[in-house]
């Protein structure tokens, strides 16, 4: 039996100071709105990466909050996990090979499906607005032991 291989992605749900939600649209998903994140690197931490991502992305600095939720796709092996985070800083300002468009809009369960079209997409989007409970995160170093972020 082989060692399983998955994808490790994070995204990041963001609001600006009107409430408003970040949302890009990609190239290779330019039917639906989604929220900003992409793949792990090796030997990053995942709040490394959302934070990576963000940026490279939108051009805006992120400060992870906590995880509002973990989801699978088992049909292409991707783990996803997702983020509420606050804006630090900065002016969108996407990289055009991989982003089509970015922008903040007033989101809400009325207007959702107006911008994600996809049902996976949807309902990681709603869990990270409703953000009821945010799930502890904890990033480690071993050999010796060094905790290297937790978020509450």
């Amino acid at each position: 039996m082989s060692t399983p291989k998955h994808i490790v992605a994070v995204s990041a749900y963001v609001t600006n100071r009107k409430n408003e939600v970040l949302l890009v649209k990609t190239h290779w998903r330019s039917d639906t709105w989604e929220l900003p994140g992409g793949q792990v690197e090796e030997g990053e931490s995942l709040d490394e990466a959302v934070r990576r991502e963000f940026l490279e992305e939108t051009g805006i600095i992120i400060k992870p909050i906590g995880v509002t939720g973990v989801y699978s796709n088992t049909t292409k092996g991707i783990v996803s996990i997702v983020f509420y985070a606050e804006y630090v800083s900065g002016e969108i300002k996407i990289q055009p090979e991989e982003i089509k468009e970015a922008c903040f809009v007033e989101l809400n369960e009325s207007n959702i499906d107006t911008y994600l079209v996809r049902p996976h997409m949807k309902s990681r989007t709603l869990d990270a607005m409703r953000k009821q409970s945010l799930s502890p995160y904890e990033a480690w170093e071993v050999d010796p032991f060094n905790l290297l972020e937790r978020l509450e």
